[in-house]
């Protein structure tokens, strides 16, 4: 239905250059209500303010300025901050003058005094709008009550696709070589028209598919700044992306490199673009995809390629420093090793002294006179025996912990009536190992229960633990399977990945 819900207006450039060094831009706007309008342009995902009129007089706005307007699709936008209409500048269109009326009828009125080509698209416009309006008073006539008038409005909806479709494909051929083709042909689909039919004798969806993704960049040129400067490029991205790509980190990394590959270092396009895959993959909350964060990092920000992307440099060294505490956490890398103290063993340790130590001197002459008692109470993750180790990093005071840890221990309970070999190694976060204590005691928790009485791991560095709980689920090898779950996850997430291990996945 993208084709017939066309209800922004759209203005585009001039053919005829002016030979000058500013920009003046003036509107016509009948019956306008306001003493004051702005001019706003489009920028990759957001819309930036250029320009401000503050001096209307019977309906005439003027936006004048020395310096030339960059290429992009801009807006008339009113007091009350709605879009009235867009129109585009390019290096040959400063000076334009354009008129209309401030009702419903905006966009039948909307005139280019001075530019051929935007009266060209205004007519485009129309005919999109018309289009729609005809598809509504046919919808109109039908109750859809039966299956012949959903059939009906069906095939008239596809009568009208195929309709605009190849109005947009002679309107971009019509205006090649200019900055509204440009445009047009972002929002235009690339699709197979000749489609095969596979083995089945139904048409080829694969083969359909792999067009639509081969060709979707056709004719995008990201090294102009201007391609980003519309409002249907973030859409474009945002759809290739999230419905094109393979949604797996090593597929949308490769496809990410083939996009930055296609701008040129330096502009606008590629500034923003690195920072928006950055940002988007450094806060996704799909696991795994913390990955593609970290190759941004590792091909761009490590290697000087995004130098100047920021105006505050120390951003790029806190990018390099976060992807660089992921990295060992990612899911596929075997899993940092600890060697904590069982909670059990608490009491001796406190009878040995070593609450009493008041320095590390003190506390180091407790440990070698105990030594051998000593390190039998550690366990190390790495020699936990089990099909799947659940490492888990929790407070005691903790409100959420105290709503996960029993659904978490509910969890591995089914999973252990499912002769599941799984094991728990339960690491307290806090000093208040008595609390620890009871509260394992009173909720009968089977567990590795260990502590970092000394702080000799470094827990939350090592294992990015910023709040509480965190949830990683480990293999036999101790790679990292799964991350960050929530505790009602568990059981579903270990036979997932039980399915794919067997089925070599």
């Amino acid at each position: 239905m993208k084709k017939l819900l066309l209800a922004t207006i759209f203005c585009f450039s001039s053919l005829f250059a002016v030979a000058q060094s500013g920009y003046e831009i003036t509107i016509n706007l009948k019956n306008a209500p306001d003493t004051l309008a702005y001019l706003t342009f489009y920028q990759f995902d957001k819309t930036l303010i250029k320009d401000t009129c503050t001096n209307i007089k019977n309906g005439k706005i003027v936006f004048k300025g020395k310096g030339k307007l960059d290429k992009g699709i801009y807006s008339l936008v009113s007091q009350a901050k709605g879009i009235y209409f867009d129109f585009f500048v390019d290096d040959n269109t400063q000076n334009l003058e354009l008129k209309t009326e401030a009702s419903q009828n905006i966009g039948k009125e909307l005139t280019a005094l001075n530019s051929p080509l935007e009266n060209d698209f205004f007519s485009y416009v129309q005919y999109i709008n018309q289009q729609n309006k005809d598809f509504q008073a046919y919808k109109q006539t039908l109750t859809l009550a039966t299956k012949k008038d959903t059939l009906a409005l069906n095939n008239k909806q596809k009568e009208i696709e195929n309709k605009i479709n190849d109005f947009e494909e002679k309107f971009i051929a019509d205006h090649k070589g200019t900055y509204i083709a440009d445009v047009m042909n972002l929002k235009v689909e690339k699709l197979l028209k000749d489609i095969p039919k596979a083995s089945n004798g139904r048409p080829d969806s694969i083969q359909v598919f792999k067009y639509y993704k081969k060709h979707f960049w056709d004719n995008v040129d990201f090294k102009d700044d201007g391609t980003i400067r519309n409002p249907f490029f973030n859409n474009k991205i945002k759809r290739y992306f999230e419905s094109i790509v393979v949604m797996h980190p090593d597929s949308v990394a490769v496809e990410i490199d083939k996009i930055m590959d296609k701008t040129k270092p330096g502009t606008l396009t590629y500034k923003l673009l690195l920072a928006h895959f950055t940002y988007k993959y450094e806060t996704s909350k799909i696991m795994g995809f913390d990955k593609v964060f970290v190759h941004m990092s590792d091909k761009y920000f490590k290697t000087g390629k995004a130098n100047g992307i920021y105006e505050d440099n120390d951003i790029v060294q806190k990018i390099t420093k976060r992807a660089d505490k992921l990295k060992p956490l990612l899911v596929g890398a075997t899993a940092q090793d600890l060697f904590m103290t069982k909670a059990e063993d608490f009491p001796k340790l406190k009878a040995m002294g070593f609450e009493d130590a008041k320095n590390s001197e003190e506390m180091t002459n407790v440990f070698y006179k105990n030594v051998d008692q000593v390190n039998k109470m550690f366990v190390k993750l790495s020699e936990v025996k089990a099909e799947y180790t659940v490492l888990v990093f929790w407070d005691v005071d903790c409100g959420h912990c105290q709503k996960e840890i029993p659904i978490l221990l509910e969890q591995y309970n089914d999973l252990l009536k499912e002769k599941k070999d799984v094991k728990v190694y339960s690491v307290y976060m806090q000093h208040e190992v008595d609390k620890y204590l009871k509260y394992i005691a009173e909720h009968k928790l089977p567990w590795i229960n260990v502590y970092d009485g000394a702080h000799y791991n470094n827990a939350i560095e090592k294992y990015d633990v910023y709040s509480t709980p965190v949830i990683y689920i480990l293999d036999r090898n101790k790679v990292i399977k799964a991350k960050r779950i929530d505790a009602n996850q568990l059981k579903n997430m270990i036979k997932a990945i039980d399915y794919e291990t067997k089925n070599g996945k």
